[in-house]
């Protein structure tokens, strides 16, 4: 049998190419997003296993302690004097942006981070190992580790600038260190700083540390440490140990999570690779019926036929899975620069891994085994009488309860994904629901479709036109088939670009209503903005007003909590669009001002009197209460209401984690001075941590933030609009293999070659454009069902990329033809005449 099975394969190589290339792809993907997920994750693992050698145990603060003074020296003291403990660390962290010489910001922003270097008797540090230079010794100086030099383009002694506390400073590179940390195996730096200037930028009090480690003496275990030191810590503080520390951080979250995503997308592919395969073995069933018959003539029972198929369908398979594996190698390496999340290659991708060889091979073989089954059975049904026909046509009944099926399961996906609208929840079960049904629907569909084109393209085309209508009517199963592999990818497609148009409208719009001056500095994502930008602004010529915003709370008095906005009393009027209804904002400094809306929700109007505490980033959640006056009541942008009060009566920040949360800084400029204003600011501020903006750049970064997604998605999804056009090219090669002697006759009364190959060429387009009309319908309904469900979303349809999918399908459909096109013309008529296929 099998060997019956590698003669089959051997004489239909060229037919068997395509679904084997499908499932190579699949494959692929689905070996390259394990390999790539398990490389992260033992990135991870390696540097948090290499990370800190010498800790133990670690102290820290408890999340509800309010107290950061508690982690001091006199405590470092305490614990170093343990007989238990060799050595004791007072950790400082926050973070530290590097910017490269190129004038950019480096590495992964939320990875960046900024740490204390604490140095022995020799002057080295052992968490932090230098190869080159020293430690630094204070404020102007800095160590780096490795990669990150590497990538910003400095050495030991450059002059490099830094961003730390929102504010740029220059600093010399006096040291270059290797640091085992995940943080920078994720992409990120690592910025190395004495321990006073660490303790100035990121202590969360003065003279105090973000954590204390311990390294245990020799005989002690980490628990029992742990235990010894707890009885030193004041109520507040608790000893960890390394293992428990470990154990509770979320390492392979993000892996996981993207390890998921890929698989999906695989998932997709290779079910749109299912059709591929089954349309091919049902095309080869029907042409090679004859000899299934005379094998059934000779004595091969029907399971017999069943099996041989079934074996070709296992070693079409294992190739494929086979070829698949050393592609997804190829993948992987390619994912991880798509997504760096491992930093520059950092995640060394396994050449052998158990489990995606194992996932490789079942996926591959049990995808392709499982889409020829239903075409291997129609195989094994062919009798011994039928030697002589080459065709087994479906039946009538067989395709109306088809038909009836895929009604019902297509209304219920439509009505599903109606339903969505109220309950986005529901897109998850009614999208796979309303593509299935439009699957099983698909032959009825592409009668219906056909029917409608074959009197347009007679017109157009004249017989050729009329010919290719028929040939894709004959067999409207395999229509479907071929065009439901287009399909499905073009509906995943429309329905994302669906989505992102109408969420960057949505943040178009959301910029143009936060935009309330002529220039707006905020910070890059993860970033922050300092103390001093707003006062450096106002010294510029051009100026004329600039005011912090800074976004807090008041708890009041009858416990619930406000939401103030802390500006400047005497900038704010002309730096923003604000209308005051009551009173004046000039007497901001002393008390609040409230909108009408919310002094009538309280009752307040001029002169009422509000009791609270200032809670929130940037204060310090003991502070005392106090009596605001209502000073004014206003209307204004949705950034700066309910309630302002001025930046001057927010409590003094004890430390860096108490330092104002400054959202935005807002700026007037003087009449036709704005885009002057701007690039002054840049220039003076010399800082790519923060974004000087007029309106114009807050729309375009607000749709900026989506090009990445988009990017990544189309990059996914183009996999599985690959094998869509595989499926064209499929199609259309292996009708020229049946159509022989059609061909022949055709040529016989009167066509040339050029004919033939435009035949083919409209039939093609015809499937592909059916195929792309169906996956934009349902992807629009789908995108628009999940726009919708957001109230605040507006719906946008992206017609001008809905045109470029359909010339995209017309030109898979031109280039699906050429091949097969060339194949019929070059086929010698008298031959093909006398062919024994249709």
């Amino acid at each position: 049998m099998f060997r019956t099975a590698l003669r089959t394969l051997r004489s239909h190589r060229l037919r068997f190419a395509m679904p084997a290339l499908a499932v190579v792809l699949g494959v692929a993907f689905v070996t390259g997003s394990l390999l790539y997920g398990d490389s992260v994750r033992s990135a991870v693992h390696r540097a948090r296993s290499n990370s800190q050698p010498d800790a133990s145990v670690s102290i820290t603060a408890d999340p509800a302690d309010s107290d950061p003074h508690r982690l001091d020296d006199t405590l470092l003291r305490r614990l170093r004097a343990l007989p238990s403990a060799t050595a004791a660390r007072g950790v400082v962290e926050g973070r530290s942006f590097l910017v490269g010489s190129d004038g950019t910001l480096v590495g992964d922003l939320f990875q960046a981070a900024g740490v204390n270097y604490v140095p022995d008797a020799s002057g080295k540090d052992i968490r932090y190992p230098l190869i080159a230079g020293r430690g630094p010794r204070g404020a102007a100086e800095i160590a780096v580790d490795r990669r990150s030099a590497e990538r910003a383009g400095y050495r030991v002694g450059a002059r490099v600038r830094i961003v730390v506390g929102g504010t740029a400073r220059d600093a010399r590179l006096v040291g270059v260190l290797t640091a085992h940390d995940s943080r920078v195996d994720s992409g990120g730096t690592l910025t190395a700083f004495d321990t006073a200037t660490a303790r100035r930028h990121f202590a969360p009090a003065p003279k105090s540390y973000s954590a204390i480690t311990l390294t245990a003496a020799d005989g002690t275990s980490d628990a029992q440490l742990a235990q010894r030191a707890q009885k030193l810590l004041p109520t507040g503080l608790r000893a960890v140990t390394r293992a428990d520390l470990e154990s509770g951080a979320a390492s392979d979250g993000d892996a996981d999570k993207l390890t998921t995503l890929l698989l999906s997308f695989a998932g997709v592919a290779l079910f749109v690779s299912t059709f591929l395969v089954a349309n091919t073995f049902t095309m080869l069933s029907a042409a090679r019926a004859r000899e299934h018959a005379l094998l059934r003539a000779v004595g091969a029972t029907r399971n017999h036929v069943l099996r041989m198929v079934l074996a070709e369908a296992a070693l079409v398979g294992t190739a494929a899975s086979a070829i698949g594996y050393g592609l997804g190698i190829g993948v992987a390496h390619l994912l991880g620069s798509l997504f760096d999340a491992s930093g520059a290659g950092s995640a060394d991708v396994p050449p052998l891994s158990a489990g995606p060889l194992l996932a490789a091979f079942t996926v591959g073989v049990g995808v392709t085994v499982l889409a020829a089954y239903v075409p291997a059975r129609r195989a094994a049904a062919v009798p011994p009488v039928a030697a002589l026909r080459t065709v087994q046509p479906s039946t009538a009944t067989s395709l109306r309860r088809r038909n009836t099926i895929g009604l019902i399961v297509t209304a219920g996906g439509a009505l599903l994904v109606a339903a969505a609208v109220g309950a986005p929840d529901l897109l998850f079960g009614a999208a796979p629901l309303l593509l299935v049904g439009l699957i099983v629907l698909t032959p009825l569909l592409a009668l219906g479709v056909t029917g409608l084109l074959r009197s347009p393209l007679t017109r157009l085309a004249g017989v050729r036109g009329k010919l290719a209508v028929e040939n894709a009517r004959r067999n409207p199963r395999r229509t479907a088939a071929t065009a439901t592999t287009l399909m499905v990818g073009l509906a995943m497609v429309t329905a994302v670009t669906v989505a992102v148009t109408s969420v960057n409208r949505f943040d178009e719009e959301e910029a143009d209503r936060s935009m309330t001056s002529d220039l707006r500095i905020t910070a890059v994502d993860f970033g922050e903005i300092g103390e001093d930008t707003a006062a450096r602004v106002r010294r510029l010529a051009g100026a004329e007003a600039v005011t912090n915003v800074i976004h807090t709370y008041l708890d009041l008095a009858d416990k619930s909590s406000l939401a103030v906005t802390a500006v400047d009393p005497a900038a704010v009027e002309r730096a923003a669009s604000l209308t005051v209804r009551e009173g004046s904002l000039d007497r901001l400094g002393e008390g609040i001002a409230v909108t009408e809306e919310l002094a009538a929700a309280h009752g307040w109007r001029l002169g009422s009197r509000v009791t609270g505490a200032f809670t929130g980033p940037g204060t310090d959640t003991s502070g005392s209460r106090i009596r605001l006056p209502v000073v004014a009541i206003y209307d204004g942008p949705e950034d700066l209401t309910p309630a302002l009060v001025s930046d001057r009566a927010l409590p003094r920040p004890a430390g860096a984690e108490d330092r104002p949360n400054i959202d935005s800084v807002l700026v007037k400029a003087a009449p036709g001075r704005t885009a002057t204003l701007q690039e002054e600011i840049r220039r003076t501020l010399d800082n790519p941590a923060l974004l000087v903006q007029d309106r114009a750049d807050a729309r375009a970064a607000a749709t900026a933030r989506t090009a990445p997604f988009l990017n990544i998605m189309y990059a996914m999804l183009s996999v599985t609009v690959l094998i869509g056009a595989l499926g064209v090219v499929n199609t259309m090669g292996m009708a020229v293999f049946e159509r022989v002697r059609e061909i022949g006759l055709l040529r016989a009364i009167g066509l040339d070659r050029g004919g033939v190959g435009s035949v083919l060429r409209l039939e093609s387009v015809t499937i592909s454009l059916f195929g792309s009309a169906l996956g934009v319908a349902a992807g629009t309904a789908i995108g628009a069902a999940a726009v919708l469900g957001q109230e605040v979303v507006p719906l946008v349809i992206p017609w001008g990329r809905t045109a470029v999918f359909f010339l995209a399908s017309a030109a898979i459909g031109v280039l699906a033809s050429l091949w097969p096109g060339r194949q019929a013309a070059r086929m010698p008529m008298l031959k093909a005449i006398g062919a024994d296929t249709e």
